[in-house]
């Protein structure tokens, strides 16, 4: 396994055991995708609690209480995870992919999975649908935690007519999106055949 560079990997949030993992499944079976629902499951369950805490907090019916905690678990994390995903694997594979055209002429070599280079057997690497969901319901994590329980637990002082109010709520949207967008970022990232990552964070390049 190629010994992976400092200067590649830093300011990434590291889980040795996923790493290992993931270039496992690199290696055997040619694929960055892990495979494992468990983490879609559980937040869908956090997703079920939280619209039902938001139910009984707001509307006091079963009925409408179901059908939001429905639209939480289906249609604001499912969907939404659904067409960031779709967007991001016909979208990043062409312009950030081996071959994009309009790029600066740099070329990332390192990625958190290892030295760049083709996939087994030299074979051209794509980017994986599964691997960009993946990266989607993760990102997913921090907009639950402030919009869904950080909203829930200050709703009050949120509700209200004074600035305050609008600070915090326009706080907890600025800390979520910022989270969604970072962890995006280090998604892509890590692999390693993927050129000018940074362009998801800075847009300068291209706008030029």
């Amino acid at each position: 396994m190629a010994v992976i560079p400092t200067s590649a990997v830093q300011h990434q949030p590291l889980d040795p055991m996923a790493y290992e993992c993931r270039c496992f499944l690199r290696e055997t079976k040619n694929t960055y995708h892990l495979a494992d629902p468990s983490f879609t499951y559980l937040l869908s369950s956090f997703q079920l609690l939280t619209g039902i805490a938001w139910g009984i907090a707001t509307q006091g019916y079963a009925g409408p209480t179901l059908r939001l905690t429905l639209m939480f678990i289906f249609v604001h994390f499912l969907l939404s995870s659904l067409v960031i995903a779709t967007l991001a694997y016909l979208l990043i594979g062409r312009l950030l992919g081996p071959g994009g055209k309009g790029l600066p002429p740099r070329m990332r070599r390192w990625g958190l999975f290892g030295e760049e280079g083709g996939g087994r057997d030299g074979e051209a690497e794509d980017l994986e649908f599964g691997y960009c969901f993946d990266v989607a319901i993760r990102a997913f994590f921090p907009v639950w935690i402030c919009l869904y329980v950080g909203q829930f637990v200050l709703w009050y002082l949120i509700r209200g007519d004074h600035w305050i109010s609008l600070f915090l709520g326009n706080t907890l949207y600025l800390v979520a999106f910022s989270y969604y967008v970072v962890i995006f970022f280090l998604g892509y990232n890590a692999l390693p055949f993927l050129q000018h990552t940074e362009l998801l964070l800075n847009n300068e390049e291209l706008t030029r």
